[in-house]
């Protein structure tokens, strides 16, 4: 049985101070993580900042902060503050993002992505131990720039990974791997790709319904929306999943986004999302570690119901 439980923040349909009663709890249900998320919601850092008042014992992690849509410097200055917040619970996450969310969302450009993190995990190395940085990155340029208040720790830096050049350079250069929208089986093609003791970390949906016919609805709608973009469609070839997912993919290439819904076969829904009851999405949450997963985060999917009382009865206690 793993020693952590993660949970998204904040919950669907929950105001963000509304998260400090839940917050509070979350240790004694038995949840050692919450993990933000940075699209166009929340931004990642200030949940997380609110969870460190909140909740002094739990860690903290951005899962995940791209490296476009901050320069440097400021995301330096984001992360050396939470982890001033938090000192030694918090842990940040980066990744190359997406071209809809860094090109059309932020205004800047998506070029060379493997090579933009690769530079952005080794400046915030320097930076966040208080060195001061003057270097020519591949992807960009630093000139003399120190923090004022460097954290101490330093916290850990990890990396959003799905394919082995990503995964590796987690495993090699970085604290660990968060990854997402896989299967307990597929755990083990991505640990593959790094160390056992590499800390590898999973978003995992989970939909607490024993209604299948509106998890498998909702699962659809999220599977067509993501898998469909590049990154993740590589991702699922790689992970021998190409040909189920080939006729969503040119329904979706077709502009049919019903008929992209309709294409995705149950059993994928199911490999990918998990749902039932609350006992039987532990069961799946703990398949994932038994397979290799170090740290399950959940992100709970709106099934109408109260989602404080979800996270209540998805505690590993």
């Amino acid at each position: 049985m793993t020693t952590r439980w993660g949970l998204t923040v904040p919950l669907t349909g929950v105001p963000l101070p509304a998260h400090r009663e839940i917050i509070e709890r979350l240790p004694d249900l038995g949840y050692t993580d919450v993990w933000s998320a940075e699209t166009a919601g929340t931004d990642a850092f200030t949940p997380l900042v609110l969870a460190s008042q909140w909740a002094p014992t739990l860690r903290l992690g951005t899962a995940v902060v791209p490296v476009y849509t901050r320069g440097p410097g400021l995301l330096a200055m984001s992360a050396a503050t939470l982890a001033e917040c938090a000192p030694g619970r918090f842990v940040l996450g980066i990744d190359a993002s997406s071209p809809v969310v860094v090109g059309n969302w932020n205004a800047a450009e998506f070029t060379q992505p493997y090579a933009r993190v690769r530079d952005t995990l080794r400046f915030l190395r320097s930076a966040l131990a208080g060195e001061k940085v003057s270097a020519e990155y591949p992807t960009f340029s630093v000139s003399k720039f120190r923090l004022e208040r460097p954290p101490n720790p330093p916290p850990p830096i990890m990396l959003a990974a799905l394919r082995p050049g990503m995964l590796r350079l987690a495993a090699t250069e970085a604290d660990g791997a968060i990854t997402n929208w896989l299967s307990p089986e597929d755990v083990r093609t991505v640990r593959a790709e790094v160390s056992a003791g590499t800390e590898l970390a999973a978003r995992i949906f989970v939909c607490p319904t024993e209604d299948a016919d509106a998890a498998r609805g909702l699962g659809r709608l999220l599977i067509s929306s993501y898998l469909t973009v590049p990154v993740y469609r590589a991702f699922h070839e790689w992970l021998g999943r190409g040909d189920a997912l080939e006729p969503m993919q040119r329904a979706w290439a077709a502009g049919d986004r019903k008929q992209a819904n309709a294409a995705i076969p149950d059993e994928v829904v199911d490999e990918l999302i998990a749902h039932g009851s609350p006992q039987a999405c532990r069961e799946r949450l703990h398949s994932y570690v038994d397979n290799g997963l170090t740290t399950p985060v959940i992100a709970l999917l709106p099934t109408g119901g109260d989602p404080v009382e979800q996270v209540e009865a998805l505690a590993p206690r």
